[in-house]
């Protein structure tokens, strides 16, 4: 079931990209949805509101397939068994048992100090 819903969640992706990539923008964008481009298929308000309304449908699809997904697989990921990592945090490291001695300074030698 999950192979099957992620092969459409990544058709619909690309169609969505591919929607998104034709459509026209403010400032010129690929240009590819205009009238001219698409041989007179419909006028150039028809390709808006046909793009417009197939990116919304799209970008529908996407979102609910992501969220079917998320809901389907959670606990699934990460290979721990579903258990959130959060809600029990590792025990703290063991103490050292051991007595640490303490540091003791080296010796300091007053060699003579000799000048020429």
């Amino acid at each position: 079931m999950t192979t099957v819903l992620m092969t459409l969640h990544l058709l619909v992706t690309i169609a969505l990209i591919a929607v998104v990539l034709i459509q026209r923008s403010e400032g010129g964008g690929l240009g590819i949805g205009s009238s001219q481009g698409m041989g007179s298929f419909m006028t150039g308000r028809g390709t808006a509101n046909l793009l417009t309304r197939s990116t919304a449908g799209l970008a529908t699809a996407f979102m609910l397939l992501s969220l079917l997904l998320a809901v389907m697989n959670r606990g699934a990921v990460g290979g721990n068994g579903g258990h959130d990592i959060l809600a029990n945090p590792p025990p703290p490291a063991p103490v050292a048992t051991q007595p640490v001695a303490p540091a003791v300074p080296a010796p300091q030698t007053s060699a003579p100090v000799t000048q020429p």
